[in-house]
């Protein structure tokens, strides 16, 4: 089982993680992101996202769920935040599933609340946080 592990103690970090992680998982689609509130889900999926050209402004889809962003390649991310889903019912609606088996990148945010739509096939990415300015990327590759 492949993993990969980093501690990141400041922002400028974060572009050269992102690409050494998407270079360490080039079949990676789906990453299913698990941290506390705060730890910096967001803003590592926006240091992926720009490392694959995307064009878009990447920030939080907290109240959408859903934000799609597309690259210099016309390709689509998919980034959902699922901490306001009230249950697995809504992601079905939302056709969640449909993104997840696409073949796009798909960046999920409070991925525990919809681990059983996640195909077997995914990147778990934990961010724990140290202390006030360091953080431990952890991503394993499932199944």
């Amino acid at each position: 089982m492949q993993t990969f592990e980093k501690d990141i103690t400041n922002l400028e970090q974060l572009p050269s993680v992102a690409k050494e992680l998407l270079t360490a998982f080039p079949q990676a689609r789906v990453f299913a992101f698990y941290a506390e509130m705060g730890a910096g889900k967001t803003t590592f999926i926006k240091a992926l996202c720009e490392e694959l050209s995307a064009l878009d402004v990447v920030n939080s889809p907290t109240f959408a769920i859903i934000n799609e962003y597309r690259t210099k390649h016309h390709q689509p991310i998919f980034h959902f935040d699922f901490y306001r889903l009230k249950n697995l019912r809504e992601a079905c609606d939302l056709g969640c599933e449909e993104y997840f088996y696409s073949g796009n990148y798909c960046f999920l945010e409070w991925a525990e609340l919809v681990e059983p739509l996640l195909p077997q096939h995914f990147l778990k990415i934990e961010i724990a946080v140290s202390d006030s300015k360091t953080r431990r990327i952890s991503a394993t590759q499932t199944g």
